[in-house]
């Protein structure tokens, strides 16, 4: 890859500390103020870093919010972290958890707290779940154990699919997708660390069960995206390698918690992943099929994040190059991402030439540069 020979040692070798500077002086203040309002989190800032006060608030970049100013706090990265994620616990607890009368949180808000769209979605329960997680750590408190007690029976009694995993949403809809089970199995992975509660490693396992089953194909080692309600294929099989990279890291931690060996998995889904890449660039580009062809040459923030959150699993693990080769991501996502004029923000997506192709920053994308900063400053440091 051509920027590999660009970056050497000099550009590698402080990037964590780097890119936690980044963090702690620059987005941590940025998004907990400029992306603060009566409303909540707000759910982008335009190109000059400017909030979009006007833009609706989705639910998952709420508990994404959430969980990092927990992270921080739990870090000891940003003093005001743990005042800020109860600040944006309760108005999410306030505002989106059944303001209809009915169980589970709603999927959007307007600015002002009302409900835009009333649906139950999976993929946002992962994320308020992954962020009490977080906010429980915090304190142990009894009311977030509660609540965390109370989403898992609404996913108990109200999502659960009699051919495993969860419903995409209420009311149900096709295609499933592997994504919300991911971050299920995510979500579990920190309820366990938080509570100690065996159970979560059960529920973990579950999700691992169905990751070995249906969503990974042994055959051509990919990992499918869409799904009938019978776990049946859909073709062509679309395979994001982002999606790929953050299993690597979810399976490390699943080891973690339970003993339960993933090396040979993850090695595979590395592999696969790392065919997908920018030849000028060496990031992972969005979408591809399971023959290894590239569907879409347009690169996200969050694969490059994940590319190097699956290294910092293998170093962790003891592979032999893996660590380098996690600097190397983590200066990718530097260069190409995070050189925005707003201190604090980030480009969020390229087409195949470089040119940025989404004019706003987004909110949703904080949760994993700091997964991937902290998981460093934790392994690589």
């Amino acid at each position: 890859m051509a920027d590999e020979r660009i970056m050497g040692a000099e550009g590698t070798d402080d990037v964590v500390a780097r890119l936690k500077r980044r963090l702690v002086g620059e987005a941590l203040p940025l998004w907990s103020t400029v992306g603060w309002d009566a409303g909540g989190f707000v759910d982008r800032l335009g190109r000059d870093g400017t909030a979009d006060r006007a833009a609706p608030r989705r639910v998952f970049v709420q508990a994404r919010q959430i969980w990092c100013y927990a992270k921080a706090a739990q870090m000891g990265w940003y003093s005001d972290g743990r005042a800020v994620a109860l600040k944006g616990l309760e108005r999410l607890l306030a505002k989106a958890k059944a303001p209809d009368g009915r169980p589970g949180y709603v999927h959007c808000l307007t600015p002002d707290g009302a409900v835009l769209d009333a649906r139950r979605d999976a993929y946002d329960h992962a994320f308020v779940l992954f962020a009490l997680a977080a906010v429980y750590a915090l304190d142990r408190d009894a009311q977030i154990r509660a609540e965390i007690d109370a989403l898992l029976a609404f996913l108990d009694g109200h999502l659960r699919s009699p051919h495993g995993g969860v419903h995409e949403s209420l009311p149900v809809s096709l295609p499933r997708r592997q994504n919300p089970h991911m971050h299920l199995f995510e979500a579990m992975i920190a309820c366990f660390d938080a509570t100690h509660d065996l159970s979560f490693q059960n529920r973990a396992g579950e999700f691992f069960a169905l990751f070995l089953a249906n969503l990974y194909d042994k055959q051509t080692r990919a990992l499918g995206e869409y799904f009938e309600e019978d776990w049946s294929k859909i073709a062509p099989v679309s395979v994001e390698p982002g999606h790929q990279a953050e299993w690597v890291w979810l399976l490390k931690g699943f080891e973690r918690i339970t003993g339960c060996p993933t090396g040979q998995r993850r090695a595979e889904l590395l592999e696969t992943a790392l065919r997908y890449r920018d030849e000028a660039t060496g990031c992972l580009i969005d979408e591809g099929d399971d023959a290894g062809s590239i569907r879409r040459s347009t690169r996200r923030l969050w694969p490059q994040t994940e590319i190097a959150k699956a290294w910092i699993a293998q170093a962790e693990s003891g592979e032999a190059g893996a660590a380098d080769e996690a600097r190397m991501a983590l200066a990718r996502l530097e260069r190409y991402y995070l050189s925005h004029p707003v201190r604090g923000g980030w480009y969020d997506q390229f087409d195949r030439d470089g040119t940025s192709l989404i004019d706003t920053i987004p909110a949703s994308s904080f949760y994993h540069v700091l997964c991937a900063v902290t998981e460093a400053e934790q392994v690589l440091q």
